[in-house]
């Protein structure tokens, strides 16, 4: 990976951190939530820095467990009384400004493919129309919240879309992982927080604002 510049990391590392500052203030600045992202950044980053998250041919196993606890968190709090309770205290209008992250993440997933460390197939040349997502966020936010002229159907189905096509490009990146070697991009620090981290908190962020619009029928 000596051969992708500082730039990328950069990138990836400011799209993780604007997702997390994003996040916070979108969950009326939760403490409890700043603290378990923290811890689960520092763990990862630890063992990938110690290049225990390498994606050799023998560890590609460990792969999905950069996405799974915080993944399965997130729908836990779907069912859960705290859960629902901190769902319905999320802002959603700020929650609809990390999709916007979504551009940033797939540009530079574009610009990582252009040094064979990412396959084109999980780029918006290949199957990933994640970028869609992230360029009509605005829009979304603007006539969604600013100005309000959407209804909450339009605002409903463009959630549901976008978590689709969030499953669409996990799935890819799942099928992906058996044909990849010690070159892929996502199992090295920065890159691993998109799916360890950004990944499910726009998985939560969707889950969270569909609930709420069903919710408030």
């Amino acid at each position: 990976m000596e051969y992708v510049p500082l730039s990328l990391y950069f990138v990836f590392g400011l799209a993780a951190l604007l997702a997390l500052i994003i996040f916070y203030r979108a969950s009326q600045n939760s403490r409890l939530f700043l603290v378990i992202a923290l811890l689960w950044i520092f763990i990862q980053s630890f063992l990938s820095l110690s290049k225990h998250n390498t994606l050799t041919k023998s560890l590609l196993p460990i792969f999905p467990m950069l996405a799974a606890p915080p993944s399965i968190l997130a729908v836990t709090l779907l069912f859960t009384k705290r859960g629902k309770e901190f769902i319905q205290t999320i802002n959603m209008k700020m929650l609809m400004m990390l999709h916007f992250v979504r551009v940033l993440i797939e540009l530079g997933l574009f610009w990582l493919s252009t040094y064979k460390v990412v396959p084109k197939l999980l780029t918006f040349e290949g199957r990933n129309f994640d970028i869609l997502i992230g360029l009509t966020a605005p829009v979304i936010y603007y006539f969604g919240f600013v100005k309000p002229k959407l209804s909450k159907s339009i605002i409903l189905a463009w959630n549901v879309i976008g978590l689709a096509f969030l499953f669409n490009v996990v799935l890819n990146t799942v099928l992906t992982i058996p044909n990849s070697d010690s070159n892929f991009a996502l199992g090295y620090f920065p890159f691993f927080l998109l799916p360890s981290l950004i990944v499910p908190l726009v998985m939560f962020s969707h889950l969270a604002s569909i609930k709420q619009i069903l919710s408030n029928k």
